[in-house]
């Protein structure tokens, strides 16, 4: 039987974020960057591809699955298929024009050239919003050509805005939040699913930690004040002592520093936080 095929990014920030997490999940970083074009790993054939190219071919059911990002997924008609967000590479979908454009809304474009690397959605989105405005592909640099005039607006990515000011070009509408995300063709679900449950399980991971610590037991449930939503904490005698326990708990990550204290404050002592390696409900 032909392995599953799935497309990873071939070069850039995605391509190396998509790589930390297949590592963190259990995949041998060393074997992706010995890879050429493709390797086959733990039984699926993985292949470098750009995510614009990825989403193209997994929408031609040429690929099983592919780490994409959102903005790919759209253009290519892949938001309703299986997918899952990875947490990172995050941006917008705005549409921009200058700053001294006499523009409102999105209907004042009715009638003017919008560029964007994205015309298949970009059409879609404008055609729901009743805009009859003419959308001009393109593959380079956004800013610039509605800087100097040959988009009147144009649709595109923004993570820091940064290039936006820069060109002098302001939001004029918000479309869509946009992050990476691995796809998959429902036909392929059963083949892919020890490494959907892998991928699940470390992106659960990275946001916890594992906090062990000394606490007197008669303490031990207020933890649940501490932290809401807290699963029962595990509970564990410690050897000659009679008046603290040792409790285990996964806690989010974001919530612990701030914690501290109120941990502290109820008597905990011999904290220590561990990073975990998989978070499987």
């Amino acid at each position: 039987m032909s392995p599953v095929r799935i497309a990873i990014p071939s070069k850039g920030r995605l391509r190396d974020s998509v790589l930390d997490l297949l590592s963190h999940a259990g995949y041998s970083r060393r074997a992706f960057d010995r890879m050429n074009a493709s390797a086959l790993i733990e039984g699926i054939e993985f292949i470098e591809m750009r995510p614009r190219d990825a989403a193209a071919w997994l929408a031609e059911g040429r690929l099983d699955a592919a780490f994409i990002s959102t903005d790919t997924a759209l253009e290519n008609e892949l938001e309703a298929w299986p997918s899952m967000d990875l947490g990172f590479s995050r941006s917008d979908l705005v549409v921009a024009c200058k700053e001294d454009a006499e523009y409102s809304s999105l209907a004042d474009l009715t009638g003017k050239t919008v560029a964007t690397h994205l015309p298949a959605w970009t059409q879609r989105w404008l055609d729901s919003e009743g805009v009859d405005a003419h959308v001009v592909n393109m593959g380079g640099s956004l800013e610039g050509v509605c800087a100097v005039g040959l988009a009147d607006a144009i649709v595109d990515l923004r993570e820091t805005g940064g290039s936006l000011v820069r060109n002098h070009l302001r939001v004029l509408a918000e479309g869509q939040a946009c992050q990476a995300t691995f796809a998959w063709a429902s036909a392929a679900s059963d083949e892919i699913a020890p490494l959907t449950l892998r991928l699940e399980a470390a992106i659960a991971a990275r946001a916890t930690q594992y906090v062990m610590l000394h606490l007197p037991e008669e303490r031990v449930a207020d933890l649940s004040s501490v932290f809401p939503g807290l699963a029962a904490p595990t509970v564990l005698p410690l050897a000659g002592r009679e008046d603290i326990v040792a409790a285990h708990i996964v806690v989010k990550r974001a919530n612990l520093w701030s914690k501290l204290g109120e941990l502290r404050a109820m008597g905990a002592t011999g904290i220590v936080a561990l990073p975990t390696d998989a978070i499987l409900p």
